[in-house]
């Protein structure tokens, strides 16, 4: 029964702030209801009013309806209560900003209609429903966790929002999640400055200092990845959180180190991550503790970089070589869980068995040959061409190229094998010998010219040498290109072969007979001469007896009085004639002189002079005669 009739607007409206009391004919306990919404400032004022209004009057309506009633039966009175309930739940309103339940009752064009247990159905805006293409989602009698937006007293509707409940929900998450040290669900929807926007069901940010334990080099691969997050701190007035992976990754982290450390020993083969990769080797993770795998364990073969093997993210089996505890360092290996093939190269490679491999690699002192994942063997420069002088194996083979050698040496326990290509063919010199025996004529084509020679191919990659001093037996030359040109065609005599320093000896000139084994029968000794001066030195004057046969008369057959040089006295091209002293044809010289035929000249007159003189008229001219003769004689 309403005391204070305060209702306004009508019927079953009341005002912000209304007051009224009832009776319960059982306890006589007075109730007191007041609206749910916010007090206004005028429902406060009267709110104030009725509290300090006189208790009298109140507790005397409360004796005078008690005594009405008093003599009402039980059941009159249950019957009583459950009107009073109904009427007070006529008129319970949910606060405004409150989260409820309700149900869909109608859906048209414009507004979903929800039964949320009030006397007037709650409406959302259809927009609410929709998804990304468009389509409605909702459907009747469909639950729904909706918010009370507002209230329309005079027509009597509420307004709710869908989504707005959603993000309360959101928010109420957010803060247990924050308040419990738990993790949220997101996904990284786009980069931004400093870092990424997230979609945990409101946008957040996470640091990029904060999204993995290790500086990501390419930041777009996270966008669009769901991972949980930590959140590190939020403020729901400004709607700004801010999320955490690397804290969840460092956790994980920190309890798989734990559990590492305590399995983890010497010769155990364990799996892991590649997790960074340097030009010296490869970290891995093996959970929690990371691994190195050195360049050089990584294969028994050669490894230039182990990019070409492993990418980021690859999984691996090692075996573990070392550990250190207390500096938590371990030191892995991959070529260590297969054998060393060094260990039976012997057996697989004995000394003069022929092979097969691809170059590897180039230097200037040879080639390297891979005959199998960690085992090469090298062709040294020298081994690679029986008649080429090859300057650098670049000029042989090349990077990649199958090759074919003869094993010449192997050393397992310094892991070096020994090769060389010009074996797997016959070497030319030892049949050169027996195809061009010495004094065989041949003729070739002329494919160099130096200073001291021509060089003549004979057989593929043998060249003989024709020196400057065999090129003719009377002519000065001084260099062989006066002669000849390169790409002639000439023909030559074997002089010699020497297979062991690899040499083939020829000579033009040797096939004409030396005139200088003749010279003697041509120029006798004490014969008179007559030749052009060729050269004039002090020590004597040169003079051409025919094409290539020279004589020299020296300064002191010159003249019988004493000269110094003759220099001056003679000039080149002048005809003399001079009297043959000596033939040394081994040598090839001959001795002339001028004097010599002066002293003849005049002996010959002394003697004309002697023999034609008279008997003597005096002791005198006998004498004369005497001493004449015995000089002739003495010459």
């Amino acid at each position: 029964y309403p005391i204070d009739h305060s209702f306004k607007g009508g019927k079953n409206k009341m005002a912000k702030g209304d007051f009224f009391y009832m009776v319960n004919g059982d306890d006589n306990n007075i109730k007191e209801k007041k609206d749910q919404t916010d007090l206004s400032d005028e429902g406060a004022l009267k709110l104030s009013e009725e509290v300090d209004a006189p208790q009298e009057e109140s507790l005397e309506s409360v004796t005078t309806s008690t005594d009405a009633h008093a003599d009402t039966p039980q059941e009159s009175g249950d019957s009583m209560e459950s009107v009073m309930n109904l009427y007070e739940e006529s008129f319970k309103r949910f606060a405004e900003g409150e989260v409820v339940t309700g149900r869909i009752i109608s859906i048209d064009k414009d507004h979903v209609l929800v039964d949320i247990g009030y006397k007037s159905e709650g409406q959302i805006r259809i927009h609410e429903f929709k998804n990304e293409e468009g389509e409605i989602t909702a459907e009747l009698g469909d639950s729904v966790e909706v918010m009370v937006e507002w209230w329309d007293d005079e027509e009597e509707r509420v307004v709710l929002s869908k989504e707005k409940a959603a993000n309360i929900k959101i928010w109420d998450a957010i803060k247990t999640s924050y308040d419990e040290d738990g993790t949220v669900q997101g996904v990284i929807s786009n980069r931004v400055k400093g870092g990424f926007s997230v979609d945990i069901g409101v946008q957040a940010f996470l640091p990029g200092s904060q999204a993995d334990l290790r500086p990501i080099r390419n930041l777009d691969e996270l966008v669009g990845q769901t991972y949980e997050f930590k959140i590190l701190k939020y403020n729901r007035k400004r709607s700004n959180i801010v999320l955490s992976r690397r804290a969840i990754l460092e956790k994980e982290r920190e309890s798989k180190r734990s559990a590492t450390l305590e399995s983890i020993h010497e010769d155990q083969v364990v799996e892991g991550i590649v997790k960074n990769i340097t030009d010296y080797g490869v970290f891995i993770d093996l959970g929690g503790v990371d691994g190195l795998l050195h360049i050089t364990d990584i294969s028994w073969g050669r490894v230039k970089h182990p990019s070409e093997l492993f990418a980021v993210g690859d999984t691996i089996r090692v075996k573990v070589l070392s550990f250190d505890l207390e500096k938590e360092r371990v030191s892995l290996g991959m070529k260590q869980l297969s054998v060393d093939p060094w260990s039976i190269a012997s057996e697989k490679y004995p000394v003069g068995s022929r092979v097969s491999g691809v170059v590897v690699s180039l230097t200037d002192y040879g080639a390297f040959i891979e005959l199998e994942e960690g085992i090469e063997g090298l062709i040294h420069v020298s081994e690679m061409s029986w008649t080429r002088k090859v300057r650098h194996p670049s000029k042989v083979v090349s990077v990649a190229e199958e090759v074919d050698a003869v094993v010449l040496d192997i050393k397992p326990e310094s892991r070096r094998i020994s090769l060389g290509m010009k074996q797997v063919v016959p070497n030319p010199w030892d049949v050169i010998a027996e195809k061009y025996p010495v004094g065989t004529t041949i003729e070739g084509k002329i494919k160099n010219i130096t200073d001291f020679g021509l060089f003549i191919g004979i057989d593929e990659g043998i060249d003989g040498l024709v020196h400057i001093s065999d090129i003719s037996w009377i002519k000065r030359i001084k260099h062989p290109s006066e002669l000849y040109k390169k790409g002639d065609v000439i023909q030559a005599i074997v002089l010699d072969i020497e297979k062991e320093s690899e040499r083939f000896s020829l000579g033009i000139k040797q096939l004409q007979d030396d005139p200088w084994k003749s010279v003697a029968e041509r120029y006798e000794v004490g014969k008179e001469i007559t030749g052009t001066i060729t050269n004039l030195t002090d020590f004597g004057i040169f003079v051409e007896l025919e094409e290539g046969i020279e004589g020299l008369v020296h300064v002191s057959e010159i003249s019988k009085e004493k000269i110094k040089t003759p220099v001056g006295q003679y000039n080149n091209g002048e005809v003399i004639t001079a009297r043959v002293m000596n033939i040394n044809s081994d040598e090839r010289r001959i001795g002339l002189s001028i004097k010599r035929m002066e002293i003849e000249d005049e002996q010959g007159l002394l003697n004309d002079y002697v023999n034609n003189m008279g008997p003597a008229t005096s002791s005198f001219g006998e004498i004369l005669r005497e001493n004449l003769q015995e000089k002739l004689n003495e010459d």
